[in-house]
């Protein structure tokens, strides 16, 4: 690992660190929080994604639909505006509305091969930020002076990572980069995580294989077709499966760096508690037998 144990930690004069886990459990907030210090470079997956890799996709797609209205048909042909999107980095809604659902048109969705189109974009968009870790580090020393540097992930890194092969080309080339830092959940927060979902459902990204499965599930169960599913019904239904898809594959992750639990995260409020629980995360993983 880049800081093998906590005294290497202590000692760098910058800091690396990527963190990973599900939503909600704190990625942005300590992001956030590190980089109000001062000395950080904040590097967000999902901006990257729906800026540099997405960008003009998403714009494409919001000009299409534009272009079904004869109003702002005649304005955009005649170059009297533009369109693009306002992506920040608390306000990703760009990214996940291109990504769409599957299921009925009248009801906001979209034919799966399409959406199959979609998740493949992103899939090549994400892991393609995630590579670009790198180049960001050196840029933030030489564009801005900052010595230290969080890369702030995505919920999917786990669907295009593979812990249990030692030779991941992502997480080989990541490792070689950052600390990465597993923020762990917990039943409660995943019983949450459903909760929060059920009452306002997103689009996701889900690795191909897994996509298959739960699609061919749920039009089984339900006995439909394709221009009958309900797209809110399906993601909503797939959700639950999706956590429990990704959990174990966070986990395998976990040994390529060091994990950090929901009371070291609570405990973290600045710079120095945060370089105390890293430092005590290596502490645990240097005297724990491998």
């Amino acid at each position: 690992m880049l800081y093998p144990d906590a005294a290497t930690w202590r000692a760098a004069p910058a800091k690396h660190v990527l963190f990973y886990g599900m939503s909600g459990l704190g990625k942005t907030h300590l992001s956030n929080m590190l980089r109000g210090a001062g000395d950080w470079f904040h590097y967000s997956i999902d901006y990257r994604i729906g800026t540099r890799y997405m960008g003009e996709l998403i714009a494409d797609n919001a000009k299409a639909h534009a272009m079904q209205v004869p109003f702002l048909r005649d304005l955009l042909l005649s170059d009297s505006i533009y369109i693009g999107s306002n992506i920040t980095f608390n306000n990703l809604a760009p990214v996940s509305t291109y990504l769409g659902r599957p299921g009925n048109p009248a009801c906001g969705g979209m034919a799966m091969d399409q959406y199959r189109t979609r998740q493949e974009q992103f899939r090549r968009a994400e892991i393609a930020a995630l590579m670009d870790t790198g180049y960001f580090i050196e840029r933030a020393v030489q564009l801005y002076g900052y010595p230290n540097f969080i890369c702030d992930t995505g919920g999917s890194i786990c669907e295009w990572a593979d812990g249990n092969d030692p030779a991941d080309p992502l997480l080989t080339e990541l490792s070689q980069h950052c600390l990465l830092v597993y923020l762990e959940g917990t039943d409660a927060h995943t019983a949450e995580l459903i909760r929060r979902f059920d009452r306002a459902p997103k689009p996701m990204a889900y690795q191909p294989e897994f996509l298959t499965r739960v699609w061919e599930e749920y039009l089984s169960e339900n006995e439909c077709v394709e221009a009958d599913v309900d797209p809110d019904a399906f993601i909503r239904w797939t959700y639950a499966k999706a956590l429990a898809h990704r959990q174990p594959r966070f986990e395998a992750m976990a040994p390529w760096g060091v994990t950090l639990t929901p009371a070291d995260v609570e405990a973290i409020t600045d710079t120095a508690s945060f370089n105390d629980r890293i430092a005590a995360a290596l502490e645990r993983r240097t005297s724990t037998p491998i």
